[in-house]
C-alpha cells in the first residue's frame, strides 16, 4: 500500500533531530517511498571533509536500496527554512538513478508551511 503524502512528511520531520550537522548548522530530513509501499528515512551527516558528507536524500536511498529497493517512488525533504530547499547534484542524480522521471520530490519549509514540488 503507497504511504500518504503526510506520512512522507511526518516520517522526514520525525527523522530531523538526528541530522549530523555541526559545520553548517542546516539540518534537513528525508523520506522515501518505494515500489513496494515501505518508507525509509535519511538525515544528513556532515563530516569535516565536506566531500564526505552524506545528504539526507542520499541517505534515504542508499537506506532502501540496501533493503532491495528498486524504485523510489516519491521523496519528501523537510528542512527548518522559511523557503523550500532543492536537492543538490549529486542528490538529483541518484534520486533520478533510482526514480526516473516519474519520481516525485517535495521540498518542504518547516518554518513556513511553503512546499515545491519536482
Amino acid at each position: 500500500m503507497k504511504p500518504t503524502f503526510q506520512q512522507l512528511i511526518d516520517h522526514a520531520k520525525a527523522t530531523l533531530k538526528y541530522a549530523y550537522a555541526p559545520y553548517s548548522r542546516f539540518k534537513v530530513g528525508a523520506a522515501l517511498s518505494d515500489e513496494k509501499g515501505r518508507i525509509f528515512t535519511g538525515v544528513n551527516v556532515e563530516n569535516a571533509s565536506y566531500g564526505g558528507t552524506m545528504c539526507a536524500e542520499r541517505s534515504a536511498v542508499f537506506q532502501a536500496v540496501s533493503a532491495g529497493a528498486k524504485t523510489i517512488t516519491e521523496v519528501v525533504i523537510v528542512t527548518p527554512t522559511t523557503a523550500p530547499t532543492a536537492p543538490c547534484g549529486f542528490c538529483r542524480q541518484v534520486l533520478y538513478e533510482f526514480g526516473g522521471g516519474k519520481l516525485k520530490v517535495t521540498s518542504l519549509a518547516l518554518k513556513s508551511g511553503r512546499k515545491k514540488s519536482w
